[in-house]
């Protein structure tokens, strides 16, 4: 399909699939999710995120600083404590969802390095050892619920959540079926023990 105009948007807007259909309904004929998922991926600006998340798709633009300094702390941590996994924020991953597919990109993924060597944009989250979620305004409601099911169906072992907005870090393991079977809470400032097969502590103190 043909690049079509970019739609006029509010800056910091975060769309969901019937506020997308809203913009291009006069510029394209109906179309399954997915395909709109992958026009809307094409034509989004540069820097921001597009995920195809329990059959509704969402962007939301890039980033603020603090939560790009938690990533970062996130990631040194990992690095002095496991040099040989590779510390993904970019990677986007395929986890079932209500639509054919669920197309998403974790703020960090953690898996045994090479695992992703190739020019895919979304990936098979098999070799996947950790996904990290860093909440927002525009992004907490998913990481804190549409996204727990994604991950839990592909069998992610852990899902660590840094909730900004709620002051906690939680810890996701053992998943089964849409859930995980054991969640602990831990107030942001303590130290999180990630279990096998990572087998370190994250000092959240540091955050």
């Amino acid at each position: 399909m043909a690049a079509l105009p970019l739609p006029e948007y509010e800056p910091c807007q975060e769309f969901d699939r019937r506020s997308l259909v809203s913009l291009v309904q006069d510029r394209v004929p109906a179309m399954p999710v997915e395909e709109a998922f992958v026009w809307f991926n094409a034509v989004a600006p540069k820097g921001w995120r597009v995920e195809l998340i329990e059959g509704e798709i969402h962007v939301t633009p890039p980033p603020n600083g603090e939560h790009e300094e938690i990533v970062s702390e996130i990631n040194g941590q990992v690095r002095d404590h496991r040099k040989d996994l590779g510390r993904y924020t970019s990677i986007g991953l395929y986890v079932p969802g209500a639509s054919l597919t669920g197309q998403v990109m974790p703020d960090l993924v953690l898996a045994p390095k090479g695992s992703f060597a190739n020019e895919d944009k979304y990936h098979d989250p098999a070799a996947v050892l950790l996904v990290a979620e860093v909440t927002s305004r525009s992004t907490g409601d998913n990481d804190r619920h549409k996204k727990i099911l994604g991950y839990a169906r592909a069998g992610i072992p852990v899902y660590l959540l840094i909730d900004c907005e709620a002051g906690n870090a939680v810890l996701y393991t053992e998943p089964a079926g849409e859930e995980y079977e054991h969640q602990e809470i831990f107030k942001l400032s303590k130290v999180v023990p990630l279990p096998e097969p990572l087998g370190f502590e994250l000092d959240t103190s540091e955050f």
